[in-house]
């Protein structure tokens, strides 16, 4: 009981002998003494046989009973707190009273004495907590904005294997994922795997920095601005490196801004009333505008076809302005997502740029999707049309398959599912997904040739498909670590209709028809194990393979023959991310 609650008791008890009318000369200490002794302690009003809880002073009697131990009774059981108090009585509650806060005094006194060093010294901690909030509040960013960073190293390298020899039809396809290679310059007639650990067979040492300012003004909305620098321009881990298909999800710093901060993203974010939310941005991911991400396999683990659901094509993470608006029924776990993009959009000439114009590089997403706690599904469908437009990126699929969607305009199609277990243990989460994509003929869908030929003029239809299966473990072996391992096919091309101008360029140039029925297939693996060495701090080594990463390709031309040509890709590397 505090000092000052104690001290309260005095006057309360000298109130109760405020209407006595006794006089001084009756006051005897036999008097008192015979009271005391015809009196019981009690420790609970409940032993009073006449004081119920109506009575008025029911509460009063209660505290000094239960807190202070002073009120006694008569034999009886009785309290008679109807009667008139003597003096007598008055002085041997009041006598009762003050001996029990003296009591009380004294130990709040021995407790002070001994805590004395150890209350000088929280005193001293909230003074210099005091001061730091002051110093923090003076010299803080913002009010209303939180920094959040992310930095990874990779070190890694990638050997290569197999008999295929490059050709001289490695000139038909042209792109970025092949431009720093020498398939054009003399070299046709190589092996393959020579001439990739040629351009992409170093140990190499790349970095990826983000930096995030994550704006509220409501509490319900988000402003989201991410810049980002990187040097994996000349990396294997790259999409420019010999192999696309070995390109990194952290991989950034590949378009002329290698070491360079850059604006990365920039969109808000906020509700329209209870089971809506609205998205817009002049650079803004596809993702941003979904409500549901359809896996539980993690985004930045090893090679990048894995961070896509399984379906590059229908989720193939384009970015521009553009917005979107998704509807979430949090109580059922349905949710629907529609969005729209430009990947040109800050560029005014409607021939190459804009937005809703030829040459806006429209990318348009639907999906709906269910998820709990512990599962969920969706189904997704992406447009993407030909002019300007992102088609797949090198680390997604084959060569061809890349090349291909390029070449018209491309719906997609995804399902996708993830499962993830009640509690850590022997039993992983599970993600998979599937895509398919129809390519078809575009009119608009370039300017430039390829063997004379216009890009609208090379097919006029393809199909390909992608697929994975992805296993983790959360607290494998050690509590905070992860292990995961992941398989599937990358976008590989399942068909092809070439159009009659190109077959006949084709068959001019080589003397042979291309071929219509493609062995695009390969496999890709990925093997991971995550050290959490602090709450900011995880090193993953990891290693990853790749089947036929070439597919059709493999053999350096578009004809039958090459199908039993071998090319392989391994690599491993250990990625060390830091948080903050």
């Amino acid at each position: 009981m505090k000092l000052f609650q104690q001290l309260l008791v005095a006057p309360a008890a000298l109130g109760l002998m405020a209407p006595m009318a006794a006089n001084a000369a009756d006051l005897d200490i036999k008097g008192v003494s015979d009271y005391s002794a015809s009196s019981e302690q009690v420790t609970s009003i409940s032993q009073f046989q006449d004081v119920y809880p109506t009575d008025w002073a029911y509460q009063a009697l209660s505290n000094l009973i239960e807190r202070y131990g002073c009120v006694a009774g008569y034999p009886s059981g009785s309290y008679l707190g109807n009667r008139a108090m003597t003096r007598f009585e008055a002085a041997a509650l009041l006598n009762a009273c003050l001996d029990r806060i003296t009591e009380v005094t004294d130990e709040l006194r021995r407790l002070l004495n001994e805590f004395e060093q150890e209350l000088a010294i929280l005193k001293g901690r909230v003074d210099g907590l005091e001061a730091r909030v002051g110093e923090l509040e003076a010299t803080q960013f913002s009010t209303t904005t939180k920094l959040v960073g992310q930095t990874s190293f990779v070190i890694g390298a990638n050997s290569y294997g197999g008999d295929a020899r490059q050709g001289f039809r490695d000139e038909v396809f042209t792109t970025s994922a092949w431009a720093g290679s020498n398939y054009r310059s003399g070299k046709a007639g190589d092996e393959r795997a020579d001439e990739a650990a040629a351009a992409s067979g170093a140990t190499v040492f790349n970095y990826d920095m983000r930096l995030e300012l994550n704006t509220s003004f409501t509490g319900k909305d988000l402003l989201k601005t991410r810049l980002r620098a990187g040097n994996f321009a000349e990396s294997p881990f790259g999409s420019n490196g010999y192999v696309g298909l070995s390109a990194m999800e952290v991989a950034f710093g590949e378009s002329g801004d290698e070491n360079e901060v850059t604006v990365d993203r920039l969109w808000y974010q906020f509700p329209l009333g209870e089971e809506f939310t609205a998205t817009i941005g002049g650079m803004v991911r596809q993702d941003n505008m979904l409500a549901v991400w359809p896996s539980n396999y993690p985004a930045e683990t090893v090679i990048d076809f894995f961070t896509y659901a399984g379906a590059p094509g229908a989720y193939n993470l384009a970015k521009g302005g553009g917005a979107g608006i998704w509807w979430d029924d949090n109580d059922s776990g349905w949710s629907i997502s529609t969005s729209y993009l430009s990947t040109n959009a800050d560029d005014g000439n409607p021939n190459t740029g804009g937005v809703a114009t030829d040459g806006a590089g429209s990318n348009a997403t639907a999906q709906i999707a269910y998820a709990d706690e512990r599962w969920g599904a969706a189904a997704a469908y992406n447009y993407a049309s030909t002019d300007n437009g992102v088609g797949l990126y090198a680390g997604n699929g084959t060569p061809l398959a890349n090349d291909i969607q390029g070449f018209g305009t491309t719906n997609s199609f995804a399902l996708s599912a993830w499962w993830a277990p009640e509690n850590t243990g022997w039993m992983p989460s599970v993600s998979a997904g599937w895509g398919i994509n129809s390519v078809s003929s575009n009119s608009n869908s370039g300017n430039t040739q390829v063997l004379g030929v216009d890009t609208d003029d090379i097919l006029d239809s393809a199909t390909s498909q992608s697929w994975y299966v992805a296993l983790q473990w959360e607290d494998a072996f050690i509590e905070g670590n992860v292990l995961g391992v992941a398989g599937g096919q990358p976008t590989f091309v399942t068909n092809l209709n070439w159009d009659g101008k190109f077959e006949d360029a084709y068959k001019k140039a080589y003397g042979e028809d291309p071929d219509d029925n493609v062995a695009d297939g390969n496999y890709a693996f990925e093997l991971w194990y995550k050290f959490q060495v602090t709450d900011n701090i995880s090193v993953t080594p990891a290693v990853f393979y790749l089947s036929r990463p070439y597919g059709e390709l493999t053999d350096g031309s578009l004809t039958k023959g090459g199908e039993d040509d071998t090319f392989s890709n391994f690599g491993g590397l250990v990625r060390t991310t830091f948080k903050f």
